[in-house]
């Protein structure tokens, strides 16, 4: 399995996983009591890749309210009528994440015209976000979640393994939020490198221009 290094250290790049199936997310499920009885931990960044518990497609996208790069309040009832691309990051300027990012932004036309909104969320303080933005010419709302709360609510945060260590940090997880505030798509473990286009074109299903 590729890794990639960031300035927090080398993360475990998960494939893209779509989560759409009643089938996948009952083994998820049974994963979930199993492990319950056995005392056993997961987290996104084991020596192996193991499943974590995420929303369902279907489920209502919980609610928040933090602040911007710009110190503005954002919520996710400001989206509500229209789709929302919500991507959840470990680190601002690092270069996984510089990568993730301005490939959104470079995609930011093709969502908007399938009234598409883009969210990155990571926890960052807001003048690391500011900084992050001037650096990298990024447009769309970065949202500073520091207690990693919001990040917890959307399943994304939690215990990460690095040269022996482990740390709390926020998983590289992605979700579509349609105009319903319902989710309609899950991104588990993403690679960086191609996400944006990945997520564009599955709005292709349900989302058209």
């Amino acid at each position: 399995m590729s890794t990639e290094t960031e300035e927090t250290g080398t993360e475990e790049r998960g494939d893209l996983v779509l989560i759409a199936s009643v089938e996948h997310r009952k083994a998820n499920r049974e994963a979930r009591v199993n492990d319950e009885r056995t005392g056993t931990k997961r987290n996104a960044y084991n020596d192996r890749r193991e499943l974590i518990p995420m929303l369902d497609v279907g489920d209502t996208a919980p609610a928040f309210e933090l602040q911007n790069q710009h110190g503005e309040t954002v919520r996710r009832s400001d989206f509500d009528g229209q789709r929302l691309v919500l991507y959840f990051y470990p680190r601002a300027n690092t270069d996984g994440c510089t990568t993730e990012a301005r490939e959104f932004e470079d995609a930011l036309e093709a969502f908007e015209e399938r009234d598409t909104a883009v969210v990155g969320i990571s926890d960052d303080p807001v003048s690391d976000l500011e900084t992050f933005a001037d650096d990298h010419d990024l447009t769309f709302d970065l949202l500073s979640d520091e207690n990693g709360e919001v990040a917890t609510l959307y399943e994304s945060y939690g215990e990460k393994r690095m040269f022996g260590n482990t740390f709390d940090g926020v998983f590289r997880n992605t979700y579509v939020v349609g105009p319903d505030g319902r989710i309609e798509a899950v991104y588990e473990g993403v690679s960086p490198d191609g996400h944006a286009e990945a997520v564009l074109d599955d709005l292709q299903e349900f989302a058209a221009p």
